[in-house]
């Protein structure tokens, strides 16, 4: 470099040295001196800001693109994000989570109507699906490193909701047992019964969600508003309008003289009532405890969990105890892997929506299976519509819509 040559001018020799000292500064450190040195100091250190400034800004350009890419893959996705909208970006999320839940628990009904397969008894479907529920949740749990049994102040929770939701589910397929005609879409709300032996336990099998409402007021103190009442009545009134004609005609098969059915009723006629309420009353508690259960382990997969872990040896034993086991084939063991993983989704969404909803609210949306299968099977021609039929779907879905238009107010409690 030349700046040793410029140093013996004038007043400018200061200017030249400042501004080849910028570039360059240690290669003249010693001619630097005095007045000379202050004002290079002070000159260098605008000049340098500069610099720094646009490397500062080139870095910062590279977070917005990387977010912009991000942004653009997880819209590339409608569907992930409709499901993490669903599962908490919304005042709505609890309710629509059950209806979610309901909606499943529907088509798994409409799958076991119209792929027909091998006959499998009830523990076994039961064993069958509480092992698949088994089995996914601890592999969820685990992968997202959540301890398998819950917080310890959860684990009276867990215990409670899992051996109330297995007396339930024993009970109900005790019941069962006794009927006709059953096509089992899934465990706990007995939806899909066609026909009982006895009007009673009809009656008594649809009360699970108000037996919950009633259970939440008293257990977890949740205020049970008119509104709430209302909706509870007129969905209820709803499943009766439908199953009107089963109530009205079940005199007229025991004029026909139907023996083994009487004689079934004149044996089993106030045990079967009594385990109906039983399973009603128990499934009702397993509802709260599995909202309770939910909130203080703030993981609805540890309710999941804590009730297959129980109900699987339970159903397990019960297969190989009361019933002949039975060999599914190749088709029929598919059928029942995907309506098992069908039933795992629907319990998860289920107990996500008592986590964040009213009991008396979530319990309600339930009754939407019933509206959604009778229209399927009237649309399907499998049922023959009725004037009852139709004003009791029209009864239900008016108050699940309300309930769900209404349903996130309960905030300002």
């Amino acid at each position: 470099m030349a700046a040793s040559a410029e140093i013996s001018d004038g007043d400018h020799d200061a200017v030249e040295l400042i501004v080849r000292d910028a570039s360059a500064s240690e290669l003249v450190p010693d001619e630097i001196s005095g007045d000379g040195a202050v004002l290079a100091s002070e000159e260098i250190t605008p000049l340098l800001k500069p610099k720094i400034n646009i490397f500062s800004v080139s870095h910062s350009r590279r977070k917005p693109r990387e977010k912009g890419t991000k942004l653009r893959e997880i819209e590339t996705f409608p569907v992930t994000q409709f499901v993490l909208w669903i599962w908490g970006g919304s005042s709505y999320s609890g309710l629509l989570c059950v209806a979610i839940s309901s909606t499943i628990y529907f088509v798994m009904e409409v799958l076991s109507d119209f792929f027909s397969a091998q006959s499998i008894p009830l523990f076994e479907t039961a064993f069958a699906r509480c092992t698949i529920t088994l089995i996914l949740s601890y592999l969820w749990l685990r992968g997202n490193g959540q301890p398998i049994f819950g917080p310890a102040h959860a684990r009276k929770f867990l215990f409670s909701r899992a051996l109330t939701g297995c007396f339930s589910l024993l009970s109900f397929i005790y019941c069962s047992e006794l009927v006709d005609e059953l096509l089992a879409s899934h465990l706990f709300f007995p939806f899909s019964i066609r026909r009982l032996p006895l009007s009673q336990a009809i009656v008594l099998s649809f009360t699970t969600p108000i037996m919950a409402s009633i259970v939440a007021r008293i257990i977890l103190h949740e205020k049970l508003k008119i509104a709430d009442v209302g909706g509870l009545a007129c969905s209820f009134f709803g499943v009766l309008f439908i199953f009107r004609q089963i109530l009205t005609t079940q005199g007229a098969l025991l004029r026909v003289g139907e023996t083994n059915y009487i004689a079934i009723k004149g044996r089993n006629h106030v045990l079967t009532v009594l385990v109906a309420l039983f399973s009603s009353i128990t499934g009702g508690i397993s509802y709260c405890l599995i909202k309770a259960g939910a909130k203080a382990s703030d993981q609805p997969l540890a309710t999941v969990f804590s009730f297959g872990i129980l109900a699987t040896p339970a159903t397990g034993i019960c297969t190989f105890a009361f019933e002949e086991f039975v060999l599914p084939n190749a088709y029929t063991f598919f059928l029942m892997l995907i309506l098992g993983l069908l039933s795992f989704s629907a319990e998860v969404f289920f107990a996500h929506g008592l986590q964040l909803e009213k009991t008396s609210k979530a319990a309600n949306v339930l009754y939407m299976e019933v509206a959604l299968s009778q229209i399927w099977g009237i649309g399907s021609r499998r049922i023959t519509p009725s004037f009852g039929g139709l004003v009791g779907c029209l009864l239900i879905l008016i108050s699940v819509c309300c309930t769900l238009y209404f349903g996130p107010e309960k905030e300002t409690e």
